[in-house]
């Protein structure tokens, strides 16, 4: 496994990383829909291609298994593929977006909970709360900070 730093997003990659996004949240946003998990992939690949960095953990078959999305300070977006899930790779991601860009800053959905308590385990606080997310919907959003 190895950490890469994207410098072309293809399309290629961008279908890999759709597909690596909808395994990830099918298994942790239990909270939407299948209906609503299709209406928000609509916009993925958009969300992908419009951040700064995007930094993706690769299998030993150069598959990605794992990537991140940064803007400026924030982590955009991180996103693990299920089987792969608790073997370090989003620690691996962080640090690496902590260490190489700063990242100090996110917004994780409220009951996405394993999310939010890795985040805490990493130094990440809650400073705000929104009830709806950026789109409207009734899910409510946690913006943390690093605090070192």
């Amino acid at each position: 496994m190895r950490i890469i730093e994207v410098e072309d997003i293809t399309i290629t990659l961008i279908s890999q990383l759709l597909e690596l996004w909808e395994d990830s949240v099918k298994a942790t946003h239990l909270f939407l829909s299948n209906e609503e998990i299709n209406n928000i992939k609509e916009y993925v690949p958009q969300a992908i291609s419009g951040v700064s960095h995007v930094v993706i953990i690769e299998n030993e078959s150069h598959q990605p298994i794992a990537f991140m999305g940064i803007e400026d300070t924030k982590l955009e977006m991180l996103f693990i593929k299920n089987s792969e899930r608790g073997k370090g790779l989003g620690k691996q991601l962080l640090n690496y977006g902590i260490e190489n860009y700063n990242v100090n800053e996110l917004a994780v959905n409220e009951q996405n909970p394993n999310a939010k308590e890795f985040y805490e385990y990493m130094g990440f606080k809650t400073y705000k709360r929104t009830e709806v997310d950026e789109q409207g919907n009734p899910y409510p959003i946690l913006y943390m900070r690093l605090e070192r």
